[in-house]
């Protein structure tokens, strides 16, 4: 695999520095996921079954369902090596201790008006498959839903040919509380959760990754359904100083690559002396790694700079879904990101313990939304509700500004609703 070198003006004059989601090219998928999202919403079941059966290899029988039965459920954290039981609720314990801290209570302002928040009934989550199982995506999306108060979580993964979903999802959805788990993956199931069937209720929000389909069908039922975000490929940025160690670059540059032969990985250096090192150190290793394959098709790039001043309008200008700091002075670099969706500070804070166990979400922005969006977490499975309790000397303070506004808009009719309840 051949990393592509810039510097600051190369790369400001390609198109790599300026990636965007841009859905331009996807008109065909777009189509196939606007048609499988109509029929499950008009034909519920039966084409939620069919779909099931043409991309997942499974459908149900009549008696037997789309949710795995509780009692599997339960029955696969006795299921796991105690080590892997373990890694899950030390991985729960740790998100949400961090998920906790995210408190939101009522604002009152002016005396009569306050802000109630109150949680979704039901939240939608969806866990990909295929390449892999996501235990920790279960962990991600669930314990914050649950944080915030929501009355039901129920997760979405497609199932393997004989019906059967990973144990350690389901370990990770008994562990952090998840009502029910459905064999569905793909546009099929986001539909599915959007608008329901008959087997499957509609939920209120649809949180958590997936393919361009699911990112699509996410898309298509935005409206029906709050959503969390539309992702793109998964991407890191390193922004990195002469003293910092290329074979640690090197292994978290490759870290995010392996998800997806279109995910992004970026090193952007003040030392040409560490990009060669780096690339060295990652041509070493990636033959080694056991999806070297996905890792040499994805994006990777070395940006050399001026000064770490340059590297920082570097990182913000591309909004990276995780950044990293190795540099002398981690802390003080830190004051100048704006744009980012994780920030890991220094040698010893790799985006792997963010993915899994350090607490902080891992299902973020990509693509450049950092720029106008946060991480997954507690807030997105609450809402806000304005309350206002006025009296009648409210009423009389109100209403001369009140009803000029409406007269200049137009709307007598709303004039008159204020003015009839003082005549």
């Amino acid at each position: 695999m051949s990393i592509r070198r810039f510097d600051l003006g190369s790369w400001l004059d390609s198109p790599l520095s300026r990636r965007r989601l841009d859905l331009a090219g996807l008109e065909e998928q777009q189509a196939t996921v606007r048609e499988i999202c109509d029929r499950v919403r008009t034909e519920g079941d039966s084409a939620l079954g069919e779909y099931g059966l043409r991309f997942d290899g499974w459908r149900p029988a009549p008696e037997e369902g789309f949710s795995v039965p509780r009692s599997e459920i339960e029955a696969a954290l006795r299921r796991l090596a105690p080590g892997d039981r373990d890694a899950i609720e030390f991985a729960t314990r740790r998100i949400r201790q961090f998920h906790e801290t995210q408190a939101f209570e009522p604002v009152a302002g002016t005396p009569g008006l306050k802000l109630l928040t109150r949680p979704v009934r039901r939240a939608g989550l969806y866990v990909p498959g295929g390449r892999a199982a996501y235990p920790s995506t279960v962990l991600m999306g669930a314990i914050p839903a649950r944080i915030a108060g929501v009355k039901e979580v129920v997760v979405a993964t497609p199932p393997a040919p004989d019906g059967s979903v990973p144990v350690a999802i389901l370990a990770a959805a008994a562990v952090a509380g998840v009502d029910e788990v459905y064999r569905m993956g793909g546009a099929q199931a986001i539909a599915a959760l959007a608008y329901g069937t008959a087997s499957v209720p509609r939920v209120d929000v649809l949180a958590g990754p997936g393919n361009v389909y699911v990112m699509l069908a996410k898309k298509e039922v935005f409206g029906s359904v709050g959503i969390d975000a539309l992702a793109g490929p998964t991407e890191i940025l390193v922004v990195a100083d002469a003293g910092a160690r290329a074979d640690f670059v090197a292994a978290d540059l490759a870290s995010q690559l392996e998800h997806d032969p279109m995910a992004w990985a970026v090193l952007v250096t003040d030392s040409a002396e560490l990009a060669d090192r780096v690339e060295e150190e990652f041509a070493s290793l990636v033959g080694g790694l056991d999806r070297a394959e996905i890792i040499s098709a994805a994006h990777c790039c070395v940006v050399v700079v001026d000064d770490l001043e340059q590297a920082m309008q570097v990182a913000n200008d591309f909004a990276p879904e995780h950044l990293e700091l190795m540099t002398a002075d981690p802390g003080s670099l830190s004051a100048k990101v704006e744009n980012a969706g994780a920030v890991f500070l220094g040698p010893y804070a790799p985006v792997s313990l963010g993915d899994y166990v350090a607490g902080p979400n891992h299902t973020l922005p990509t693509a450049g939304a950092a720029r106008f969006s946060s991480p997954l977490g507690v807030y997105n499975f609450l809402k806000r509700t304005s309350v206002a309790s006025l009296n009648r000397g409210d009423l009389e303070m109100l209403r001369e500004a009140c009803v000029a506004l409406a007269n200049l808009e137009g709307l007598t009719a709303h004039a008159h609703a204020v003015e009839v309840r003082l005549e």
